[in-house]
């Protein structure tokens, strides 16, 4: 099934999106100050897992996951020195675990044998990793230092679509809508606001558009 089109509910004139879309980060800025990545981790491997990991599943699963996976492993080499059906268990409640177990141990290899064990920074390098695609990619080089890019997840696509900032249904174009918007100095940020408010006020089926401080500039607005 496809994902649903919110750009049909962007019925409403606003101001273009180059004109709104400052006060829309500023004002998410303010409404969610504690915005930022929800899933735990305490160093570049840990987060790599966590976010691959997180496919198609909650990050407060994955947290509950990663919670006693990281006691267990903590070097690229401690995925590799176990079985695979080993791992397939250790990461069985995050689902998917055949293909995200083969992934992390094809990931760890490739640190060890081409990265000297070390995540690697930039967006090229990164989706080199298996199982490693641009989401994934962008999440861990905003994390690990500047952003090359903007995260693109259900919320964000939401959000951008409801906001009339993207008319686009692919992820990788809307991303490339949004960076030509987005402030570079933001693309960290943006996605962490989209997401957050999202889970807080901008539901999928029921949008609190009454308590929506950016109700005002979006075309979506139900108030």
């Amino acid at each position: 099934m496809a994902p649903r089109d919110y750009t049909l509910e962007a019925r409403r004139r606003r101001a273009p999106a180059k004109k709104r879309i400052e006060p829309i980060i500023e004002r998410l800025a303010a409404e969610h100050p504690d915005a930022a990545i929800a899933l735990s981790f305490a160093s570049d491997v840990e987060l790599l897992v966590a976010v691959m990991l997180s496919a198609q599943t909650t990050d407060a699963n994955v947290n509950g996951v990663t919670e006693r996976l990281f006691r267990k492993y903590h070097r690229p080499e401690d995925y590799l020195a176990v079985p695979i059906e080993q791992l397939e268990q250790d990461v069985y409640a995050a689902g998917f675990y055949r293909q995200k177990a083969r992934s992390i141990q094809g990931s760890m290899r490739m640190l060890v044998e081409d990265y000297e064990g070390r995540v690697p920074r930039t967006i090229s390098e990164l989706v080199r990793l298996p199982g490693v695609a641009r989401k994934t990619a962008n999440v861990v080089a905003s994390e690990l230092g500047e952003a090359q890019g903007i995260v693109v997840d259900t919320h964000v696509r939401r959000l951008a679509q409801r906001l009339a900032l993207t008319r686009e249904q692919d992820p990788v174009k809307i991303e490339r809508d949004l960076i030509k918007l987005v402030p570079r100095e933001s693309w960290r940020l943006f996605p962490h606001l989209l997401i957050w408010h999202g889970r807080r006020v901008c539901d999928a089926r029921r949008p609190a558009c009454e308590r929506c401080v950016v109700a005002d500039l979006c075309p979506s607005s139900r108030a």
